[in-house]
């Protein structure tokens, strides 16, 4: 049976060891085996366990629902991780108004152009100069509004539009 001790499983992973002894203290993760000096010694189900946690740290999750989502059912497994999914997206979607209110108040095309910001006026322009005319644009969303309705939403959100505005192009396109 392989095992790691508490630094060697720290390395693996890129953390710590006040990090692991601290998964240790909320029972988030404990060594399955102590060793006569009462060493920490992990086995690879630990190490498979700590894998879990890492991915779901950096999905952003807090440990309280990291230690949930190690002891659910699927289904609350799912639920879970659709609630966080959800809590990003609100997220982003403040983010993004953020960056276009920053960027009006700057109205500066220089930082416009390196903000990784795309307003309204740019992607129409975009969409003009590659040939489409209104027709052209209504159909694009009206496609992209039955194939990916979310996607479409955020799409819409990261342009800077307003909600009552991106409520009238949904609509418009779901007839």
């Amino acid at each position: 049976m392989k095992t790691y001790s508490i630094n060697k499983l720290g390395r693996q992973f890129g953390l710590s060891r006040s990090t692991l002894l601290y998964y240790d203290s909320i029972g988030l993760l404990s060594p399955s085996i102590r060793s006569e000096k009462n060493y920490r010694i992990y086995t690879e189900s630990d190490r498979e366990r700590l894998q879990h946690i890492c991915i779901y740290r950096d999905m952003g999750l807090p440990l309280k629902e990291i230690q949930m989502l190690l002891s659910v059912s699927e289904k609350s497994f799912i639920r879970i991780l659709e609630n966080h999914l959800s809590v990003l997206s609100d997220r982003i979607h403040t983010i993004r108004k953020q960056q276009h209110t920053i960027v009006n108040l700057l109205k500066e095309k220089r930082l416009t152009e390196h903000s990784g910001v795309m307003d309204k006026q740019t992607w129409i322009s975009i969409l003009k100069a590659s040939g489409m005319d209104e027709k052209d644009m209504d159909k694009w969303h009206e496609e992209f509004e039955k194939q990916s309705p979310q996607s479409h939403h955020d799409f819409l959100v990261s342009l800077g539009l307003e909600d009552e505005e991106i409520a009238v192009i949904r609509k418009k396109q779901s007839k």
